[in-house]
């Protein structure tokens, strides 16, 4: 009788245990080997699954995608910027999209001096860059995609017509009820209650904006009027894009922007372009990692890659008190290089892009860890001898950072780390004939400013720029320029072919989930799903991006599943540590497995992203 208690608790213990194992990740896996389409919303990934079922490919998807996300304000809407990474099959290279806005014009350093700004506000008016998302979209459709605007457009004009809004949305506008009702076209789309207690819409209620709807298809008159004088595919599209920048709708945009103390011209709006670059790259341990160049913090990840691959990560251990240091040791270095040197490319200085992002250099960043003990005061390092060139800048960094601004409440010091980690999406899209894009759109979140009767909520991308060169020569406010953003697509090759393509929402915690995310498969063997799901740590010793551009040295989120050994020898290093039960991002993610010929798409428990494969 006892041996069979045995037995039967043995086996019931492997089911237990097999139980575990099938379940060890919060969502599951997405396999497909057709396609995969993953994003902030499901509702929105539904609208790229449409657009594999018409033949699309993953250009399509994606810009579909992007424009509900837009549609629905996952944290950011039409009048944003789109950043986005393409591997193109037939030329078998990533290509980089950069869709930011500008500066307009009165933009200057002068302007916000004499309103006793600091840096350009938080939001409003002033904080708007030039509408960048309409642009990205239509270029990277006529340039890669294969379907029609028409076709493209469509699920998002239905959700302009009115859709089911989120719990999520809802609530943000009611938190922010008090600044958009300053705004006259917002206070009209976003307070359909206005004057009751909840003045927003209530979650699932029907959300409609009949003036996006107009504008949306306004551009797609634009494209079919084209078609019809036998235009083809390509410049169809760039037909509507016209009338967007140089036509009615710009017309529109600028009288109601400026009616609310907006500076955008017409001129600004025609003079703006999309720019199609070449991404930057680095190599971990025969990986190609691509991200886009120094007007985002892309180059950042590489920067702590390179570093990072001079040490022995695997044997300290996933998420052990060693592993964790080193990490936020090296985040330190790079993102310290970020906040003095990165800024837009096409105005002058020139970036030292090459000397930041050379092994040399980064062997050289290395000798500078305290193993012992975080360092507060890590400063930008010198890259220009790795160029062969001499640093025009060695007097800023001598008195380097500038004073920041410091936190005179908790309430303050909630709005700071509520602005680090300053959501967006990130969308995923991938299909059988190769093409796979990664794209972190944003700018326009809730509470924004409605251009007029267009629908457009604008940019407030405007306040990562700064008005001191002794912070950072390369970023300062000027009419026509991008400011250094957050967002940061990724994208790996192994052998030559796709491997990995990922992406999060957030603000200076992208490339900090996005290197922990990428390590976690190579360096620690987790599959896709495992890795966007797995405990990430957060550093704030960086300077915001947002807000006062604070920073807290030593301050450190760990997951709460942290055990106390570790949290012990973090503090004794002079860590000042907090917990939160998810930590991972939400980082979306696919895993290329050739092996097999499938996708594997992976999407983290952290928030609403997920998605569909086929």
């Amino acid at each position: 009788m006892f041996s069979r208690i045995i037995i039967l608790a043995t086996g019931a213990f492997l089911m237990w245990s097999s139980s575990l194992e099938a379940q060890r990740t919060a969502k599951p896996v997405l396999h497909g080997r057709h396609w995969v389409a993953i994003t902030g919303k499901p509702l929105a990934a539904t609208a790229g699954a449409m657009m594999f079922q018409k033949g699309g490919n993953a250009v399509d998807a994606a810009c579909a995608m992007l424009a509900a996300v837009s549609t629905m304000w996952d944290v950011l809407s039409w009048g944003g910027e789109t950043q986005a990474l393409i591997y193109h099959p037939g030329e078998k290279r990533v290509i980089a999209i950069n869709a930011l806005g500008v500066a307009p014009t009165g933009a200057t350093v002068e302007f916000y001096r004499s309103k006793g700004m600091r840096y350009p506000p938080e939001d409003g008016p002033l904080s708007a860059v030039t509408p960048g998302t309409p642009g990205g979209l239509m270029v990277m459709l006529a340039e890669y995609g294969t379907l029609s605007l028409k076709e493209v457009l469509e699920p998002a004009i239905q959700m302009a017509d009115g859709y089911p809004i989120e719990e999520q949305t809802a609530n943000s506008i009611e938190r922010n009820k008090d600044k958009i009702k300053q705004w006259k076209y917002s206070r009209a789309v976003f307070l359909p209650h206005e004057g009751e207690e909840r003045e927003a819409p209530y979650p699932g209620e029907i959300f409609r904006q009949p003036d996006l709807a107009a504008t949306l298809r306004k551009l797609v008159e634009a494209e079919q009027q084209a078609l019809a004088q036998g235009k083809s595919r390509k410049e169809a599209i760039y037909a509507a894009y016209d009338r967007f920048y140089r036509g009615d709708i710009a017309r529109e945009f600028v009288r109601g922007f400026r009616e609310e103390g907006g500076l955008i011209t017409l001129e600004d709006l025609a003079n703006w372009e999309v720019k199609i670059e070449e991404p930057v790259m680095t190599t971990y341990k025969g990986i190609e990692v691509y991200k886009l160049t120094h007007w985002t913090q892309g180059p950042v990840m590489l920067q702590a890659l390179n570093i990072l691959e001079n040490f022995d990560l695997k044997a300290m251990g996933y998420n052990s008190a060693r592993y964790i240091h080193t990490l936020y040791q090296v985040m330190n270095l790079a993102f310290a290089d970020r906040d003095f040197y990165y800024g837009d490319p096409y105005f002058p200085p020139e970036e030292p892009i090459q000397g930041l992002l050379s092994k040399e250099y980064a062997r050289e960043r290395a000798k500078a860890i305290n193993w012992e003990r975080n360092d507060p005061n890590v400063k930008p390092g010198d890259p220009y001898p790795f160029m062969g060139k001499t640093n025009p800048y060695l007097e800023y960094l001598k008195s380097w950072p500038p004073k920041p601004v410091a936190a005179s409440s908790s309430e303050d010091d909630a709005r700071f780390e509520e602005n680090f980690f300053g959501g967006t999406t990130s969308i995923q899209a991938a299909d059988k004939s190769g093409w796979v894009v990664s794209v972190t759109p944003s700018g326009g979140w809730i509470p924004a400013v409605i251009a007029g009767r267009t629908g457009i909520g604008v940019s407030q991308r405007a306040q990562s720029f700064v008005t001191d060169p002794a912070e950072n020569p390369f970023n300062v406010i000027e009419p026509g320029k991008r400011p250094r953003v957050t967002l940061t697509p990724g994208m790996a090759l192994k052998d030559g072919r796709p491997y990995l393509s990922f992406a999060v929402q957030g603000g200076d915690t992208q490339d900090q989930n996005l290197l922990q995310f990428f390590l976690n498969v190579v360096e620690f063997g987790m599959n896709v799903q495992e890795a966007v799901e797995a405990a990430n740590i957060t550093s704030y010793q960086m300077r915001s991006s947002f807000g006062n551009h604070e920073s807290r040295p030593g301050r450190l989120t760990l997951n709460e599943a942290t055990p106390p050994w570790v949290r012990r020898e973090l503090r004794a290093m002079g860590y000042e540590l907090n917990f939160e039960r998810l930590t991972s991002g939400p980082i979306n993610a696919i895993f290329f497995d050739w092996k097999h010929g499938t996708f594997w798409g992976g999407s983290s428990n952290y928030g609403e992203d997920y998605g569909i494969a086929w």
